[in-house]
């Protein structure tokens, strides 16, 4: 699974999706937009039409599906209870993947019920160039002894590891930037999907 606000979706998540895809050589992923995320302010568009933008911006992509189950339950969106319904979708034997960015990584020790994320599934942390620098202390305690060097390795077990991976493109996209620029008038063209795009200046939505 990969989550996120999706603020809009843009062609950095589309494009990290695809590559996890392949890199893992997953059967699927599961774009899922947080209803309620915990961590940060709400969005400015409703949950439902940042599912509707993302499915759009998937279109017909094989191997990434545009999934509700954070729309459909009630309280903050936590990963957790995600991955929970994932693995009983899937079974005990599945091998699930919780995939995040660099930034998000680095707060996981403060997400709800942490420990129990590695209970249910493999963490993928999407690289970049400075991933070396220090841990803090508590993410650092969570991770003692999880980490692996390659998927072939992550993929041996159903769960409870986690694998730092570059992907090929790195594309330095900012949802912030997009609002940004779709408020003040500016060009958003090649940072969205132009099925995105078309909907967001249809709707007038997204704007900082």
């Amino acid at each position: 699974m990969l989550g996120g606000t999706f603020d809009p979706v843009h062609l950095g998540h589309l494009r990290s999706a695809v590559e996890l895809h392949e890199a893992l050589m997953l059967d699927r992923l599961h774009m899922i937009p947080a209803s309620r995320p915990p961590l940060r302010g709400a969005p400015n568009v409703t949950a439902r039409e940042r599912l509707a933008l993302l499915t759009l911006g998937i279109g017909d992509t094989p191997g990434l599906v545009a999934d509700s189950r954070e729309l459909e339950r009630e309280g903050p969106s936590y990963t957790a209870d995600t991955l929970v319904s994932l693995r009983e979708e899937y079974g005990q034997e599945a091998r699930l993947v919780m995939a995040l960015g660099h930034d998000a990584f680095l707060r996981l020790a403060d997400w709800h019920e942490p420990e129990r994320l590695f209970a249910l599934a493999h963490v993928v942390v999407i690289d970049r160039p400075d991933w070396d620098v220090p841990l803090p202390g508590a993410l650092a305690e969570l991770l003692r002894g999880r980490e692996v060097d390659s998927p072939d390795a992550l993929m041996a077990r159903p769960a409870g590891l986690l694998l730092r991976l570059c992907l090929p493109t790195r594309m330095a996209i900012s949802a912030t930037e997009i609002r940004q620029r779709l408020a003040t008038g500016r060009s958003v063209r090649f940072l969205l999907p132009e099925a995105v795009e078309e909907r967001i200046r249809q709707e007038r939505l997204c704007c900082a």
